[in-house]
């Protein structure tokens, strides 16, 4: 079965790619072929969750493996869904062609395509492999609109992700040259290999290599001070892909971090080290994202730092490590995915009506937009962490976490910048909706179906701010003891 769920996207790919001077053929097939998806990685997330874990040699998913497919599978198919409607309309005003518009959807699976199979491979060279594949893809994403700007950002996402990615290959050659000694030269590089001999590895090799793979795979994670290339590409990409980018991607990178940290807490140097560093770069991209979230006047730069906030917020949790800012850390995952999501899709609904990504240029939308309103006041309340929605019992659950293994401090300045966070982020989204919409402005929705899986994103950050479904809360327990976290 993971066979079959690693070449569905590449199968529909080449479909799109054929079928692209058919513009409902492609429509259609895409939105097939991700129902397919998400039906076919449910019931393997299922089978992993109730039965245990999948280990077919090259191929292998845990539950932090299958907890990060239910993700990718479900951020997929919203998003094929939402890009259907919006990118019709985008073609529809001489946007982009029909040629241009079936490349999008072949790069849009290709690009799931790769993501698949970062968490379903158990050798750590393929996943450097396939986190290097959804740089490649996605760039063409970024800059699928062909301007200036977008060009410009493609570049720099290309530039900047490459030298990340050649320090993570680095830092892979030293976790591989750390078990030369216990495994041989035939070492296979295959996580379940190493962690069996985990106690043994050099830790002076581990230690460079853990650094290096934090630094490399943290560029395309968005960690600051390596964050210069997220505002730029997310801002410049059509929002379905921003959606992607956001809400799977980096969680994708940080999967690859968390495997070394995992590899890093059973060895003879323990967790401390890697936690330590994970929370300075944590602490870090907070307080980079709150300076720029206060200042900024782009609506998509501003969810772009906001998502450096978040993976911020993300290595927090696992820096104060313990039950509860690991199991809190591995649910903001979700959470932020589904919240950052729902603002893209309704970020892309306001610029199709008010042609500007400006702050400024965009006023009363409560008036032209009543049901996009709604949705965007929601995500923007729920991703500045209001209840009752779901990340607010996520970021709980990391100051919880900070709190009760004794970094007081640490969960100070993170409880004060997520306040000061909350105050500018608000105030940016409240003057969009509210005031008077410019002269001539009229009232509608312009991707009224786009409003759909907007919708289905609202009920589940509504749902999971209440409760968390018990074979989601069993499974995320199965994760922190995989961190040697108490449960």
């Amino acid at each position: 079965m993971i066979i079959t769920l690693i070449l569905l996207p590449v199968a529909v790919a080449l479909v799109c790619l054929l079928l692209n001077r058919y513009t409902k053929l492609v429509e259609t097939a895409s939105v097939v072929g991700a129902g397919l998806l998400l039906l076919l990685g449910s019931i393997l997330v299922l089978h992993v969750f109730e039965e245990g874990i999948i280990d077919e040699g090259m191929w292998y998913l845990d539950q932090l493996g299958a907890f990060m497919l239910l993700i990718i599978v479900l951020i997929g198919f919203l998003a094929i869904l939402y890009s259907v409607p919006y990118m019709r309309h985008e073609h529809e005003n001489g946007e982009v062609s029909s040629n241009m518009l079936g490349l999008y959807y072949t790069f849009l699976f290709l690009f799931i395509f790769t993501m698949v199979l970062v968490v379903v491979s158990n050798n750590l060279g393929i996943v450097w492999i396939a986190v290097e594949g959804t740089t490649l893809v996605s760039a063409f994403l970024v800059g699928f609109y062909n301007k200036g700007t977008s060009l410009e950002a493609a570049w720099k996402y290309l530039i900047i992700c490459s030298i990340g990615i050649s320090l993570a290959l680095l830092g892979t050659i030293f976790v591989y040259a750390s078990s030369i000694d216990v495994l041989g030269e035939n070492s296979d590089l295959h996580w379940t290999s190493l962690m069996a001999v985990a106690g043994q590895l050099d830790p002076a090799f581990l230690k460079i290599g853990f650094v290096l793979v934090l630094i490399g795979y943290g560029t395309k994670v968005g960690l600051a001070p390596m964050h210069t290339w997220l505002p730029d590409a997310h801002s410049q990409a059509p929002s379905p892909v921003s959606a992607l980018l956001s809400g799977v991607l980096l969680n994708c990178a940080m999967y690859a971090v968390l495997r070394y940290h995992i590899l890093m807490t059973h060895s003879s140097i323990g967790g401390a080290f890697s936690s330590g560093l994970l929370l300075l770069f944590g602490l870090l991209s907070l307080g980079i994202a709150a300076a720029f979230i206060i200042t900024q006047k782009d609506y998509k730069r501003l969810l772009a730092y906001s998502s450096i906030e978040h993976m911020g917020i993300i290595a927090i949790g696992f820096g104060f490590g313990g039950f509860w800012g690991i199991f809190g850390a591995l649910l903001h995952m979700f959470n932020h995915s589904m919240t950052k999501a729902l603002l893209f899709f309704g970020a892309g609904n306001v610029l199709q009506k008010y042609k500007t990504k400006s702050i400024d240029g965009v006023r009363g939308l409560s008036r032209t937009m009543p049901y996009t309103s709604v949705l965007l006041l929601m995500g923007a309340l729920a991703i500045t962490g209001s209840p009752p929605f779901s990340v607010f019992t996520s970021e709980i659950m990391v100051l919880t976490g900070g709190i009760d293994q004794g970094n007081i401090l640490p969960s100070l300045l993170y409880a004060g910048m997520i306040v000061i966070i909350f105050a500018a982020f608000m105030g940016h989204v409240v003057r969009m909706i509210f005031g008077d919409p410019p002269e001539g402005m009229e009232k509608g929705e312009v991707n009224k179906a786009g409003l759909i899986p907007m919708v289905a994103l609202v009920v589940i950050i509504l749902v999971m701010g209440i409760f968390i479904p018990d074979g989601l809360s069993d499974a995320l327990r199965d994760i922190v003891a995989l961190f040697g976290g108490q449960v």
